[in-house]
């Protein structure tokens, strides 16, 4: 059994940046591969940036990437998603999610069991 809890939503401007954090409970936090996915208002929700257990593999989003980076402290068990020059698109909910059970990550929500309750990104243009 694994809980996520996302914080570190708020609201900045266009080129300011924020940093998520997924805090996870579980003793298997460390085996997991966990993702970031976002939805924005009258949108289905998107994959934006995934971590493997050991944190040594990412993938990212295209719209993101080269801007979000995610990594993980499992010492700390939590997951981090630092976003820098961000954009009014970046606008939305942001969750972290878990697989049910240890196995490598994928860009498709229906891989992920275990979600978090979000948290909103509001960035002003």
């Amino acid at each position: 059994q694994v809980q996520l809890v996302e914080s570190g939503g708020g609201l900045v401007q266009a080129g300011d940046s924020l940093r998520l954090s997924c805090a996870a409970s579980g003793r298997a936090f460390s085996t997991y591969s966990i993702a970031w996915f976002r939805q924005a208002p009258g949108k289905e929700r998107e994959f934006v940036a995934a971590i493997s257990w050991s944190g040594g593999s990412t993938r990212y989003a295209d719209a993101v990437k080269g801007r979000f980076t995610i990594f993980r402290d499992n010492a700390k068990i939590t997951v981090y998603l630092q976003m820098n020059n961000l954009k009014s698109e970046d606008t939305a909910v942001y969750y972290c999610a878990a697989p049910p059970r240890r196995q490598g990550y994928s860009s498709s929500e229906r891989a992920y069991h275990y979600w978090g309750q979000g948290t909103q990104v509001n960035v002003s243009s």
